[in-house]
């Protein structure tokens, strides 16, 4: 039977959103293959297993080895490529993260393919998948038609939704093992800046601080603000060059890229950089007292006025209607 892989991500033990955004996107490549999820780590996987079941795989694949517990190039590679020899897919989808980013060329180099990257919508006809991604920093899209090979691509968070969890869904988990070997580098620990919230990549509401939030505990303010929304915190290059954030907080050009379905852009005044990374959120808010800032041109909603002023006012109003609802 034909089949599509999944490549799952984890984080802190609990799957990513977009390994179900993947298994969606599998679905849209052909409602008629096998749909076989991968979750990759060291121990204990069938729950993991479980849940890409749950959300429409329909069937896993669990591989552990002690040096799978932190990724690696290497380990993760050896590890997919001997599910790919044995299962011989006609597709492979993974998210467009940073693991993905980095392990996904170099597959596709060893299975000597192509790799469609970043996707954010997929389409059919008669004949063809039709993949599209923007391109020019999101200025543009281009759609992309695989003709040979294996239909290998990766999709950015929060474009394509994952089926409705569903745990009537039943299917085989199967184990696999591996001899993960004549590894260059072995990752025996991760240490993480202490971070709240929700995750910068895939949160639907994200608040994002610019230099106009003048300091550190400007930035006190959107996350109450995002808090209130259950929302993540962002930044522009600027506030972080400011040292008012860390850049694991950066979107832009050089940072992450998001498209979350609200973006509050405070004190930001939209340099292009910090547009390529989040101008395909759906819905776009701008706060900044200047009205002729260049993130106007690109809000669906602009307040013009001191951020200091509007943030609490914003925030109250968005209690009242959380409790009323």
């Amino acid at each position: 039977m034909s089949k599509i892989l999944v490549i799952s991500e984890t984080r802190d033990g609990e799957l990513r959103n977009v390994s179900f955004e993947a298994i969606a996107a599998a679905k849209q490549i052909s409602a008629d293959k096998e749909i076989v999820g991968i979750v990759i780590g060291d121990d204990n996987l069938d729950a993991l297993a479980n849940e890409l079941i749950y959300y429409g795989a329909d069937r896993a694949v669990t591989i552990t080895h002690e040096n799978l517990k932190n990724y690696t190039s290497e380990g993760y590679g050896q590890a997919i490529l001997a599910v790919v020899k044995e299962e011989s897919p006609d597709g492979i989808v993974m998210g467009h993260t940073s693991i993905g980013k980095d392990l996904t060329p170099k597959l596709a180099s060893k299975l000597e393919t192509g790799l469609v990257s970043d996707v954010v919508g997929i389409e059919t006809d008669e004949e063809n998948v039709i993949f599209s991604r923007p391109i020019y920093s999101g200025k543009a899209f281009e759609k992309k038609i695989i003709t040979d090979g294996i239909s290998f691509i990766t999709i950015r968070s929060n474009n394509i939704p994952a089926l409705e969890r569903d745990e009537s869904r039943t299917g085989k988990v199967e184990t696999k093992e591996v001899d993960i070997a004549d590894l260059r580098i072995i990752v025996k620990d991760v240490i993480r800046k202490a971070s709240e919230g929700v995750d910068l990549s895939e949160a639907n509401v994200i608040v994002a601080g610019g230099r106009g939030v003048k300091s550190a505990d400007g930035f006190k303010l959107l996350y109450e603000l995002a808090d209130t929304l259950g929302g993540a915190v962002g930044a522009s290059r600027g506030a972080c060059d400011a040292a008012y954030c860390d850049y694991s907080l950066q979107i832009g050009q050089t940072g992450k890229v998001v498209t979350p379905d609200l973006y509050i852009a405070v004190g930001i005044s939209g340099a292009i950089q910090h547009l390529a990374g989040m101008s395909n959120s759906k819905v776009i808010v701008a706060i900044n007292k200047d009205p002729e800032a260049n993130i106007f041109n690109i809000a669906d909603y602009g307040i013009v006025g001191d951020l200091f002023e509007v943030i609490p006012m914003l925030e109250e109003e968005f209690k009242k209607i959380l409790v009323t609802s």
